[in-house]
């Protein structure tokens, strides 16, 4: 009995009904944990910032009413105000403040004298009994007024901006101090085969190295999950399940290969109650599973995606699909109808290539310039008015086992399936890499 076939859009119903079911709350994370995350809600002022009215410069404290007519002007001076200093000072009339940068303005005061304008030298640790000020500043000068960056309430970061050091920044100076970021998937990767070796482990005929793990552990972790852990398994489903069984929790279980037709598949054979699988009419990527599993001592539900074992395969299958998935399951977009769709732009082909008749072909691409030379910034062309273009970033095209092309590649076009060969200059879909 042979396996259905489906579209890439009944596939993707599939996929996406996984996703819309296991969508995960978002977390609160003190600040300081929070470095690279994304913000899952919109971010509102707990503070005015300035906090309290404070001082610009390092100088003197004043009312500006005192320095009336021709100077300069001597005033006693009535003590220090540092930063951070807490007292309820107050400012006399016809008397000043010695007052540092960032330190609270005194009652009364309405301008800052910096210490240049005046006699008294810069660094001088005690204040002096009285102070000569020799140019008169303009009303509130070098004077931050409370809440004049941003009032109590007002809005400061938007939900899904990563949390880099000027974000958490922001975030911090208006009062937060925990923020709620959006989930990261748990992921387990899963390679099968007993052909597979470790990274620079000596290869026997047959054997090949398993770049399948490494490379959906990159994809995973720059489209926004995170790897709890990778297991590496034979070819017997006693193995398979067994470590399944003994795996740390997961929100997602990813498998690369023992999904096709042959006596040894091992995923197929181990997950077959549990996993529906099936051909997606597309190249490459055609043999698929969506499902869920157990996983874990509890042997909690799971939902599990099966991919191919070939690397493009493995590598076009994840842009189109999986990352879309895990954006879901996040809530970086909104769980609806449509959602794992990727995003994607328009471009030239530079050169022609053939795609499979009746299938959609999905081909890693590079964006290169009018001259047909590699470009690594996809929107280059844009800026500058004109167009992008791209070309496969091998002669062979989307043929699965060109893994050691794929670090050329910038983004993924999507080729229909009425089209049975790619002009130059022709437009098609490109979705740029996940990351």
């Amino acid at each position: 009995m042979h396996d259905p076939v489906l579209s890439t859009a009944q596939h993707r119903e599939l996929i996406e009904a996984l996703a819309l079911s296991h969508v995960l709350a978002p977390e609160v994370l003190p600040a300081d944990q929070c470095l690279g995350r994304r913000l899952a809600l919109d971010l509102a002022a707990l503070a005015p910032l300035p906090p309290f009215t404070n001082s610009a410069m390092d100088g003197f404290a004043v009312r500006r009413d005192d320095l009336r007519g021709e100077g300069p002007w001597t005033l006693p001076v009535a003590g220090d105000i540092p930063a951070g200093d807490t007292r309820d000072n107050h400012l006399e009339a016809g008397s000043a403040w010695r007052i540092m940068t960032g330190a609270p303005i005194p009652a009364g005061a309405d301008t800052v004298v910096k210490v240049e304008h005046t006699d008294h030298a810069a660094g001088v640790a005690q204040a002096p009994d009285t102070v000569e000020i020799r140019i008169a500043p303009t009303l509130g000068a070098n004077v931050r007024v409370a809440g004049e960056a941003l009032a109590e309430g007002a809005p400061v970061l938007a939900a899904g901006q990563v949390l880099d050091g000027t974000a958490l920044a922001a975030a911090i100076s208006v009062g937060h101090a925990s923020l709620p970021v959006l989930p990261r998937p748990r992921v387990l990767v899963v390679t099968t085969g007993t052909e597979l070796r470790a990274a620079g482990e000596a290869l026997q005929r047959g054997q090949i190295p398993d770049s399948n793990g490494i490379l959906l552990r990159g994809l995973v972790e720059e489209a926004g999950g995170r790897v709890v852990a990778h297991l590496r398994t034979g070819d017997t489903p006693g193995e398979l399940r067994r470590a399944l069984d003994e795996a740390p929790e997961a929100d997602l279980v990813l498998t690369a290969g023992g999904i096709s037709a042959g006596a040894y598949e091992v995923v197929r054979l181990t997950l077959g109650r549990d996993a529906g699988f099936h051909h997606v009419s597309q190249q490459p990527g055609g043999p698929q599973g969506v499902g869920s599993t157990p996983v874990g001592a509890r042997g909690a539900d799971t939902p599990i995606i099966c991919l191919p074992g070939n690397p493009v395969s493995v590598f076009t299958t994840f842009h189109m699909y999986v990352a879309g998935v895990l954006a879901v399951m996040s809530g970086l977009v909104a769980p609806e109808h449509g959602a794992t769709v990727p995003s994607a732009i328009t471009a030239r082909a530079r050169v022609g290539w053939d795609s499979p008749r009746g299938k959609t072909q999905f081909i890693p691409l590079c964006f290169v310039d009018e001259a047909g030379e590699r470009a690594d910034d996809a929107l280059s062309y844009d800026r500058r008015g004109g167009e992008a273009w791209v070309a496969p970033v091998h002669p062979l095209g989307s043929k699965s086992h060109l893994v050691a092309s794929l670090a050329r590649a910038r983004a993924v076009g999507v080729v229909p399936p009425e089209c049975e060969a790619v002009t130059p200059g022709q437009e098609l879909a490109v979705v740029p890499l996940v990351g």
